[in-house]
């Protein structure tokens, strides 16, 4: 599928040598945990996610010595694109302009006086430096709460638009926008609501989602319903864990949705019930461990592991190998033709050797 045929047609934004928007392939972003004070602990962050496949990378400033740290990591990475995450001291986004950074997260309404705001904005504005308004439910202006009650869509989405038009007034509109609420709908109908108001491209996210499966699932729910709504130039499965597990979500997310033209074997297995007659759990799972080791694969592939002959044979003829199970034994599936019976316990290793004959 192209998911170009889907998306919402948005400005592009150019961070650093990457381009976000209708036509660039959907970025995965994720954010540096260490103390942005250890610049040899960013640093060696960094790496980790420009090897686990980060697009890109933000950090925290909190203070101006932080900007040094920023100095560091684009020193290091100066292909890397990088974002400086700024609250509340213009002076901060002006300093990290200046040494470099590729995008200014930044939220105009806590930046102070308008002349802070100008003040940000001719900093980037020469350095074609874009900026992204981020609008949490944790930290909505008081005025939109007092209207609307609570951090709801509405209030969100109307924060996003008000603090877009603060940097509109100095002639800018080289913005992203990123709305996130904890709440998984609250998510997806905030960012509904602006998608519909602007073409500013959205990076998207559920803020606060925890830990383990229950974050997994509640940002994969908000950011697949968002995807397929065509909504979403850049992701980021925010993770209470280390970050490079954040980009290991968003690349699955993306693949399985397929909107990642990465390379990837893919395995369809069935859940099992009272015909399977090979233990197929734990066939899976060495399987799935071992195709993990192969690096560098030429081509995508699916593979198809079934457990029985109702759905298996069927399953397996859309894969490009696979096998349908028997009693102690399976049948290996080649392109939909059957090949030859295998022993239950020569599964794993059989497939695996037919896999790499197909990926490189």
């Amino acid at each position: 599928m192209d998911y170009n045929s889907i998306r919402r047609k948005t400005k592009v934004v150019k961070v650093g040598k990457l381009h976000i928007g209708y036509g660039n392939p959907i970025a995965v972003q994720s954010m540096l945990n260490t103390d942005s004070h250890d610049i040899e602990k960013c640093i060696l962050q960094t790496k980790r996610l420009i090897d686990a496949g980060c697009d890109i990378v933000r950090v925290a400033v909190p203070d101006m010595s932080c900007v040094k740290t920023v100095a560091a990591i684009k020193e290091k990475y100066p292909d890397l694109p990088l974002v400086a995450d700024i609250h509340f001291d213009y002076k901060l986004a002006v300093e990290s302009a200046a040494v470099g950074v590729d995008k200014i997260r930044i939220n105009p309404g806590n930046i102070g006086e308008q002349e802070n705001i100008k003040a940000v904005v001719d900093a980037c504005k020469p350095r074609n430096i874009p900026i992204r308004i981020g609008v949490n439910s944790g930290s909505l202006e008081k005025h939109l709460l007092e209207k609307f009650g609570s951090p709801t869509p509405e209030a969100l989405a109307e924060s996003a638009l008000f603090n877009a038009s603060l940097l509109e007034i100095f002639d800018y509109d080289d913005i992203v926008i990123s709305i996130k609420s904890s709440s998984a709908t609250g998510t997806f109908l905030a960012n509904k609501i602006v998608a519909e108001r602007c073409n500013y491209p959205l990076h998207i996210g559920v803020t606060e989602s925890g830990c383990g499966d229950d974050a997994l699932i509640k940002s994969s729910s908000a950011l697949g319903a968002l995807l397929l709504n065509g909504i979403g130039d850049t992701v980021r499965i925010s993770l209470t864990d280390a970050p490079e597990k954040e980009v290991s979500a968003a690349k699955k997310l993306l693949i399985s949705l397929g909107f990642s033209d990465e390379k990837h074997i893919e395995v369809v297995s069935c859940p099992t019930c009272g015909r399977t007659q090979i233990d197929l759990v734990p066939i899976v799972n060495e399987l799935k461990s071992r195709i993990s080791e192969l690096k560098d694969i030429k081509r995508s592939l699916k593979v198809a592991a079934m457990g029985c002959i109702v759905n298996g044979p069927g399953e397996a003829k859309e894969a490009d190998i696979g096998f349908a199970g028997g009693k102690k034994c399976a049948m290996l599936i080649r392109h939909g033709e059957i090949v030859r019976k295998i022993d239950e316990s020569e599964i794993t290793n059989v497939l695996i050797e037919e896999i790499k004959k197909l990926v490189y």
